[in-house]
C-alpha cells in the first residue's frame, strides 16, 4: 500500500486503476477492507441502498477451497456448453487449460476476496452491485491497492455448499466478486478504445 501521502483527482484514480492479477502475501487489514465498503455503499442505488450486501473471505483455506471449486466447476460446464471455451479464452482466471493445475489460484494470490451479494433477484439490484464494485475498486485504486473482478467464480460462490460455509442466505445471489490486496509488480498502462458515440444530437 502507498505509505506516503499523496493527493489524487477523481480522474486520476480512474485513469490508473487497472486490473491486477498477482499479489503480495500481506494481508489487508480489518479496518481497510471497512473503508472500502463504506465507500462502495457510497454507490449510486437504484433500490435505496438495501438491494446488495457484502460477504469477505480472508481464510486461507476458504480462499483456496473456493479457487479449487471455481475451476472444477468451469471444467465440469465446459463439457456442456462449448461457447465457454471461446469466454475462457478471453477471461484469464477461467482459462480451461488451467483448470487442471493445482497450483494456479484464480485470486492471483490476493488475501481478500469481497463478494457483493444482490439481496433481491432482479436486474436493478444486480446493477447497484455492479455500482457498488465500482466505487470499492476506485477506493482500493486511491489507497495504493490492487483489485480485479472474478466473475468466474459466482457459479462456485451461488453452490449450495459454499452458501452454507460462507453462510450466504438463500435468497441473495452473489454477482460482484471483487479481490482485493497488495500488487506485487506494477501494472503496465492499457490502451482503451475511443468512445464509441452513436448519437450526439
Amino acid at each position: 500500500m502507498k505509505t506516503t501521502a499523496q493527493t489524487l483527482s477523481a480522474l486520476d484514480v480512474i485513469y490508473s486503476r487497472r486490473s491486477v492479477r498477482a499479489y503480495t502475501a500481506e494481508r489487508i487489514p480489518q479496518s481497510t477492507v471497512r473503508a472500502l465498503l463504506d465507500a462502495a455503499v457510497q454507490a449510486p442505488s437504484a433500490l435505496g441502498g438495501d438491494s446488495l450486501s457484502f460477504g469477505v473471505v480472508q481464510h486461507p483455506r476458504r480462499l483456496e477451497r473456493l479457487s479449487e471449486l471455481t475451476k472444477a466447476r468451469w471444467t465440469e460446464l465446459a463439457h456442456k456448453d462449448p461457447n465457454l471455451h471461446l469466454a475462457a479464452s478471453l477471461i484469464p482466471e477461467i482459462d480451461l487449460s488451467r483448470g487442471a493445475d493445482p497450483e494456479f489460484d484464480v485470486f492471483y494470490g490476493a488475501t481478500t476476496l469481497i463478494v457483493i451479494c444482490a439481496r433481491r433477484p432482479d436486474q436493478f439490484a444486480a446493477a447497484d452491485c455492479w455500482l457498488a464494485a465500482e466505487n470499492l475498486m476506485l477506493a482500493a485504486e486511491a489507497l495504493g491497492l490492487g483489485t480485479c473482478c472474478v466473475g468466474a467464480t459466482t457459479t462456485a460462490l451461488n453452490s449450495a455448499e459454499m452458501r452454507l460455509e460462507l453462510a450466504i442466505p438463500p435468497v441473495f445471489t452473489a454477482v460482484a466478486p471483487i479481490v482485493v490486496g497488495v500488487p506485487a509488480k506494477v501494472s503496465l498502462p492499457l490502451e482503451r478504445r475511443v468512445p464509441d458515440v452513436i448519437a450526439w444530437k
